[in-house]
């Protein structure tokens, strides 16, 4: 039993292993991450704090290349948001580097709309790469160092707050994560738009917690709106030039950025794989999950990878030998569950890989199958062997639709046509020729009656010394069992004469059978021990054909009351009546000598 049980064990494990090791080495990252996206990056309608200006198309005809504008086209933007007082923005950040002193009156300038405006937060920089250090005697690489720091010149920098703009990739370019902070040798710095948020907040009278971070200070940024969606094609020109009501950023958290494709400011991004979102968009968009507090919790690799373990291997185990029917709609249910069950720990703030599950119960559904059917192979393979050995060839795949269950032992009552064939006089022969001559005969016989009883889809039971048992009825389903018996003890008795007539010119011996038939119910099935057994049929139908068939003469067929019913009108016969008595039977069990067919 604990064999057996543990045989039953060792698949299911062996695939929960393999399935959880390919989800925790990552193999299944990318589709996991795409079908992440769809579930959980989803639009949302925007409360209106935050405001888009953008450096536009638009912009480059009013002011000329991007490239070629000195400092006075932003001082000029910020000047205008500055002219109402009563209708100030909250905050103005902006998605632009100015580092480095250029034309004096151009910084001036700058410096001083900045001040005037107030709550103005530039953007700073830095070149984030591999930096090795020396410590402890061993060397320590850090692939994630900030190399070089770019922040506004000092006289804008003494008038504003700095957040930096920098960005990371996953690793299947899309940018799914922002970066809180980064520690300088300046120190840490934090982002543009954590840094706009937290202004905003403090303004409003509440206040903004930090997001939970990764070991590089990453967070996981639930976006709200889609790339264009915070843009309401307001840009820098329409600003400068007076187009656009102070009543429309006033109170506001406003982002000024590049908002064209030559800038080379754009990012492939969740919520919208198949489009690219600029900047100073992204960075509204995590100002806007800050303000909400939407923050999310990437769970940890080790407890979903134990989850999936579990499942995947009581999954396994359930479908390991069940049908489709059973196994197919576990599946699906299982499947549904699990990514129903990801959405909604995504709303309560808890991320998952929404696919690990799904996907790793198809495999296992998949390989499930393969098992199941290559042990209905070997297993067909067994029962052929097994049945081939004592069943007709043209009844082993009529057998085998039952399954391997049909190899235990027991057996089953059913009404089967009994046929029992003999030599007559064998014993006195065999004492007159050699062993070889008579192995020869004897031979040639058995091959004879095996191909009468096949060519009529009987059960070959067994060969007794020069006797020949066999059965129609059982295992495979016979519509006429005792008229294909018949048929087949006429045939043998033909082939009887017809191979007397040639082992006469061989030997000089002459071959006589007789043959017996009856019919009706038998216990048929594996008889014996599990370590030997026998497909045969037993019971009084079985007794009364073999007497049947001592009794008979040579060249005679008997049968009994039974078979005569059963093929009246389809062949002749004639009534001994009760003229011969066989052993076990009462008086009156008639016995009749079948002669022929019909016409």
């Amino acid at each position: 039993m604990y064999k057996n049980m543990i045989k039953r064990l060792i698949i299911p494990l062996a695939g929960a292993v393999i399935v959880t090791i390919l989800c925790g080495t990552g193999l299944f990252n990318n589709p996991d991450l795409f079908v992440c996206d769809e579930l959980y990056q989803t639009p949302e309608a925007l409360p209106g704090d935050i405001k888009v200006i953008g450096i536009d198309e638009a912009d480059f005809k009013e002011f000329g290349p991007y490239n070629t504008w000195d400092r006075t086209v932003i001082a000029s933007a910020l000047e205008a948001l500055a002219q109402d007082p009563d209708n100030l923005p909250a905050v103005v950040a902006v998605d632009a580097l100015y580092a480095g002193e250029t034309d004096p009156e151009a910084d001036a300038r700058l410096a001083a709309a900045c001040s005037k405006l107030g709550n103005v937060v530039m953007a700073t920089e830095a070149s984030v790469g591999r930096k090795t250090t020396y410590s402890d005697n061993k060397f320590i690489f850090d692939d994630y160092a900030v190399l070089n720091y770019e922040e506004p010149y000092d006289a804008l920098k003494e008038v504003t707050d700095q957040g930096h703009i920098n960005t990371m990739y996953d690793k299947d370019g899309i940018l799914r994560h922002g970066v809180l902070y980064l520690d300088s040798d300046k120190g840490r710095v934090y982002s543009l738009p954590f840094v706009a948020a937290k202004k905003y907040a403090e303004q409003n009278g509440f206040s903004i917690e930090e997001p939970p971070v990764d070991s590089r200070g990453r967070y996981y940024l639930s976006y709200s709106a889609s790339p264009g969606d915070f843009y309401e094609d307001v840009s820098l020109s329409k600003l400068i030039n007076g187009e656009v009501p102070s009543s429309y950023y006033s109170g506001k958290i406003v982002f000024i950025g590049p908002y064209a494709s030559g800038l080379q400011d754009a990012f492939f991004t969740p919520i919208a794989r198949a489009k690219e979102m600029y900047g100073v968009e992204f960075h509204a968009n995590a100002a806007q999950a800050m303000l909400d507090g939407r923050y999310k919790t990437e769970a940890p690799a080790i407890a979903q990878l134990a989850v999936l373990f579990v499942i995947s291997f009581a999954f396994f185990l359930f479908c390991d030998g069940k049908k489709l029917r059973f196994s197919i709609p576990v599946l699906i249910v299982l499947a549904a569950l699990s990514v129903l069950a990801s959405v909604w720990l995504y709303s309560a703030g808890v991320i998952v890989h929404a696919l690990w599950i799904p996907l790793s119960l198809v495999l296992l559904f998949i390989a499930s199958v393969a098992a199941n059917y290559i042990r209905a192979v070997i297993a067909r393979q067994h029962v052929t062997r097994t049945f081939e050995r004592y069943v007709a060839p043209n009844i082993v795949g009529e057998i085998l639709k039952e399954g391997e269950e049909n190899l235990k032992l027991g057996g089953k009552l059913c009404d089967i046509a009994v046929l029992f064939v003999d030599i007559r006089g064998f014993t006195t022969m065999s004492e007159r020729l050699s062993p070889e001559e008579v192995v020869h005969i004897l031979n040639q016989y058995l091959t004879m009656t095996s191909s009468c009883i096949e060519e009529h889809n009987g059960t070959l039971d067994k060969f007794i010394g020069d006797a020949t048992m066999a059965f129609w009825g059982a295992p495979l389903e016979d519509d006429d069992p005792v008229y294909h018996a018949a048929l087949t003890a006429l045939d043998i008795v033909d082939g009887a004469a017809r191979l007397s007539d040639k082992l006469k010119e061989e030997t000089g011996e002459v071959l006589n059978v007789g043959v017996g038939v009856h019919y009706g119910p038998a216990v048929v099935g594996n008889m014996g021990s599990e370590r030997r057994m026998d497909y045969t049929a037993i019971g009084d139908t079985v007794n009364t054909s073999a007497r049947l068939e001592a009794n008979a003469p040579a060249g005679t067929v008997y049968i009994s009351r039974a078979v005569a019913d059963k093929l009246k009108g389809r062949m002749s016969f004639e009534t001994l009546g009760d003229s011969i008595k066989l052993k076990g039977k009462a008086e009156g069990f008639e016995i009749l000598k079948l002669t022929g067919r019909e016409e």
